[in-house]
């Protein structure tokens, strides 16, 4: 071994040392004392090796790391194409941009042309469809799935209609079959929203897959409370080698070149082909086919993913096993609505959703807040109703940015009456017990 190796070694050993004397959790959960967040990193020694193996080689843009990550992953979701990028919003914009290209023909999506979606949820699923000049038409969600209404799918489509794009809330699938269905009978693109699904799975037509590998594209994001993370990260992933060209084109500036970095002509054909107005022999690496971004990630956070993803497997099945503790502990308690799986579905839970009944006797902001004063973490389900945000002011009073199909009530009891607990992998037994015990000690003293 040479000295370059035996001080990396050296190196990476005590990283190691270093996260059992800084990182390593040794501290006794204390109810009442202790902080029971919703969600947080989850991670261990594998994670600051592979980080500081790549800061290293000092690769400072996406590199080896990302490379590799990008393959493992695809493997693991089952699809044949994934491309890394800096966060689940920038995934969720690219995969919408990609149907916008000019190289999808008359599939491509157009300014004006309209896009169905939900307004409970998260804002980024909906703004690239905004801030390209699309039209979002927002139909309802179900409770306890908490997912799109598909029974206003066919009163939402009309002859502008051009995809459908919709996130699976919580971890919890929307109904798949039906949703396909529907846009391979109007011949629409379908894109998921996987960034709070990673690992959820989907029985249809009688295969189980992974949500976000049945639509034409899927995202994921690897922010810190997520399923795996890279403290910002995100990813978009498909089957289509077009759309995956399209993806990268745009992630990386635009350029209609598709060398890695580092890598020259591997088209054959740099300096001989002729693009739009350009001069026969232009360098095809500074030819750009889109209005693209710079949207990659550092390789330093890609081999923090690939720690990660040694860890996906038990990381779902920690969270499927929260949620069941919670689903199990707070059964038949009087007031409160909890989440049901979609059918033929089994999640990968981001978080346990409760409603308050209107009729109650108590409020969401008055258990939240309960909670809260008792060191439990909460959050409502993100936007609630994105129509009654501040950003939505100015279309509301033009009266052309959007279009509603029905009255939105259940979303509107949710931005009302709906929160969330965490069941990521970082909860103990004892923690779970205490959200427990403390959620029911609040009913049934409102109940006394």
């Amino acid at each position: 071994m040479n000295k370059k190796e035996t001080l990396k070694q050296q190196i990476l050993q005590l990283s190691r040392e270093y996260y059992n004397e800084v990182h390593r959790d040794s501290k006794v959960f204390e109810p009442g004392k202790s902080f029971v967040n919703y969600g947080g990193r989850f991670f261990d020694a594998e994670e600051l090796v592979n980080l500081i193996d790549s800061s290293l080689d000092f690769w400072l843009t996406a590199g080896p790391w990302a490379h590799k990550f990008e393959k493992r992953f695809a493997d693991w979701l089952g699809v044949k194409y994934c491309s890394l990028t800096n966060s689940g919003s920038s995934a969720n914009l690219l995969a919408f941009m990609t149907l916008t290209s000019p190289l999808l023909g008359e599939r491509r999506i157009k300014k004006g042309d309209e896009v169905i979606t939900v307004a409970c949820g998260f804002p980024t699923t909906v703004t690239p469809i905004i801030q390209y000049g699309a039209i979002p038409v927002f139909v309802d969600v179900t409770i306890p799935e908490y997912n799109i209404d598909i029974t206003q799918l066919e009163t939402a489509y009309s002859d502008k209609t051009k995809a459908v794009m919709i996130a699976h809330s919580l971890g919890n699938p929307f109904d798949l079959q039906s949703v396909k269905d529907f846009c391979d009978r109007h011949h629409l693109w379908l894109v998921e929203d996987n960034c709070d699904a990673l690992g959820s799975e989907y029985t249809i037509n009688g295969e189980t897959r992974k949500t976000g590998t049945i639509g034409h594209i899927g995202t994921s994001s690897f922010y810190p409370p997520h399923h795996m993370t890279m403290g910002e990260g995100g990813a978009v992933y498909t089957n289509d080698p077009l759309l995956n060209k399209i993806t990268n084109s745009f992630r990386d500036w635009g350029r209609d070149c598709w060398c890695v970095g580092g890598v020259d002509n591997t088209c054959k054909y740099r300096f001989s082909k002729q693009f739009g107005e350009l001069p026969v022999g232009y360098d095809h690496k500074y030819v750009y086919s889109h209005l693209g971004y710079n949207l990659k990630l550092t390789d330093m956070q890609a081999a923090i993913g690939c720690a990660q993803l040694d860890k996906l497997d038990s990381i779902v099945l920690a969270r499927r096993k929260n949620f069941q503790t919670l689903l199990d502990g707070l059964n038949d308690t009087e007031g409160l609505i909890l989440p049901e799986p979609q059918k033929n579905s089994n999640p990968s839970w981001f978080g346990f959703l409760i409603s308050v009944k209107e009729d109650a006797g108590f409020t969401r902001n008055e258990l939240s807040e309960y909670l809260e004063s008792k060191k439990i973490q909460t959050r409502n389900l993100f936007a609630g109703n994105l129509l009654k945000h501040p950003a939505f002011n100015e279309m509301r009073q033009n009266g052309d940015g959007y279009r509603v199909v029905g009255d939105l009530k259940g979303t509107d009891f949710i931005l009302n009456n709906t929160f969330w607990i965490g069941v990521y992998p970082g909860m103990t037994e004892e923690m779970l017990q205490y959200m427990i015990s403390t959620i029911k000690e609040f009913v049934t003293s409102r109940k006394a």
